[in-house]
């Protein structure tokens, strides 16, 4: 955890925001005595048992902010499938065909959502005689040569009191951007972004396929909280792997429940169909971190099935955490006094005069208010350095969310001043200026390269010796791929490239 600086006239304005809900008196408990425990079946990053084991429906992370290019709008992007390796293939990654991916939208405050959209997708396979997810180097989303595809269907659910009032379609069998296999297979795959950019009515937008990881930390958190000397710090551990993400942009006014009250809470959910044929809640996720270092073990899998309005039974992770006690036995700096009513207001409320909703019901929600605009230049710790448009209030991509949730853990809004972080400040790509704003994937072609693996060449290398037979020099290796080239047109083009890729190697291109 390094030093960085943050802003003292940002930490007075926040710290003051706070201290005023709390002197309201009482209002954190008699908030939360509305709220009864309810009960749970069976994220960020692999963030509880069993959700770990099925990534296709493990939601990652969420991010909600008013677009920066139309201010007009509200942008939401969600994410699932952690640790999406680029060169994860012949099976690459898809969203699941038995599952439900929701956003949810509570625009009152009451813990439950007035608005759903739903995301359901259908998997396309051309050719199933073949190992290949493309048989060819692919130009279009519609191109042949793009062996598995998937579309998906958005319905929007309204509800008023857990009631739901209408269902709508709002688009049907578009297309998802693919896994970027690499360069071969996918030349321009920035086209084929674009192509999976959907525009909906009233000037909504949507889009889905895989994206970089736009979550920048160093995860080496989990080895005694770095090293236990700061030893593990200043290394972006997602450098380099994908996600599959949903990016929606809808007009504010369409989301919120008026001008006059402009704050929105969302999370997003995946409900996955079990073998009785009923969806079953399985992933759960509003604000960063909450389930990987606020909820203990014995609570994360009853989280990822809960809903809002039944978070009371959670509370005590929040007044009571864990992570401050454990800093505090490793490096000594002394946990903040409990109960933490400061972090209930800042992950279970909303900060008052910022983006705290009237007769708010306390639950985990990623709170944004939508009438504060976007900043020219957004500062990575937002609201914490003075940047209102910033998390806490919803969540940008440049958002720096491990060292702003660090220092409010450790006291900041309490008077404790401290910079404590991860010293990795930013992603490793930069993210775009229109939507969807995420950076385009790693290509599988330089997948080991891009996440900082040590002798890109010699790997390269060692993948050339795997294809030379015991005792053949470098020619009989090629004479070997040659030999294979009755496969057919689509693989005697896969093994031309091949053959270059091999030239260039021996001449010392890469």
């Amino acid at each position: 955890m390094t030093p960085h600086s943050t802003g003292s006239a940002g930490r007075r304005s926040l710290a003051t925001l706070v201290c005023g809900a709390l002197a309201a008196g009482g209002l954190v408990a008699a908030g939360v005595a509305t709220l009864e425990p309810g009960a749970a079946s069976a994220s960020s990053h692999r963030e509880a048992p069993l959700i770990s084991g099925q990534p296709q429906y493990d939601n990652t992370d969420v991010y909600a902010f008013v677009s920066p290019d139309k201010p007009d709008t509200t942008t939401i992007i969600a994410n699932w499938i952690p640790f999406e390796d680029p060169a994860g293939g012949p099976n690459f990654f898809t969203f699941a065909d038995d599952a439900q991916y929701d956003i949810h939208i509570d625009n009152n405050g009451d813990a439950r959502s007035e608005l759903l959209l739903r995301y359901t997708f259908t998997t396309h396979t051309k050719n199933k005689d073949t190992f290949l997810y493309n048989t060819g180097a692919v130009t279009s989303l519609d191109d042949p040569d793009l062996n598995v595809t998937q579309t998906y269907d958005i319905d929007l659910v309204k509800s008023h009191g857990g009631k739901v009032r209408s269902r709508t379609r709002l688009a049907d069998d578009v297309p998802v951007a693919p896994s970027n296999v690499g360069k071969a297979s996918m030349p321009d795959y920035d086209t084929l972004r674009k192509q999976a950019v959907h525009k909906l009515s009233s000037g909504a937008q949507t889009f889905a396929g895989q994206a970089d990881d736009p979550f920048f930390l160093d995860l080496r958190v989990f080895d005694l909280l770095y090293g236990g000397n700061l030893s593990e710090v200043g290394r972006d551990t997602l450098k380099g792997y994908n996600v599959n993400s949903i990016a929606l942009q809808l007009p504010t006014d369409m989301i919120t429940e008026s001008a006059e009250q402009p704050v929105v809470g969302i999370w997003s959910t995946t409900q996955r169909r079990n073998a009785q044929g009923y969806y079953q809640q399985v992933s759960r996720l509003g604000m960063p971190l909450v389930n990987e270092v606020v909820n203990p073990l014995k609570d994360k899998d009853r989280f990822n099935a809960s809903s809002p309005r039944d978070d009371a039974q959670f509370l005590k992770n929040v007044t009571n955490p864990e992570l401050p006690k454990l800093i505090e036995q490793i490096y000594k700096i002394k946990a903040p006094a409990e109960p933490r009513d400061d972090l209930v207001d800042v992950f279970l409320k909303g900060v008052e005069g910022l983006n705290q909703p009237p007769h708010v019901v306390p639950s985990e929600q990623l709170r944004l208010n939508t009438s504060i605009k976007p900043t020219h230049s957004p500062k990575r710790l937002g609201v914490l350095d003075g940047d209102n448009a910033g998390f806490p209030n919803g969540r940008r991509l440049t958002d720096d969310v491990i060292d702003a949730a660090l220092q409010v853990v450790e006291g900041e809004l309490l008077g404790a001043k401290n910079d404590l972080g991860d010293a990795v400040d930013k992603n490793d790509k930069k993210f775009g200026s229109s939507f969807p704003y995420l950076a385009n994937p790693t290509a599988g072609s330089r997948g080991a390269v891009a996440k900082g693996v040590s002798g890109g060449n010699d790997v390269r290398n060692q993948l050339g010796d795997a294809l030379r037979p015991a005792g053949a020099s470098g020619t009989g290796n090629m004479g070997l791929i040659t030999a294979s080239a009755g496969a057919g047109a689509a693989g005697i083009a896969l093994i031309g490239g091949g053959l270059l890729w091999w030239r260039r190697i021996r001449r010392g291109a890469y």
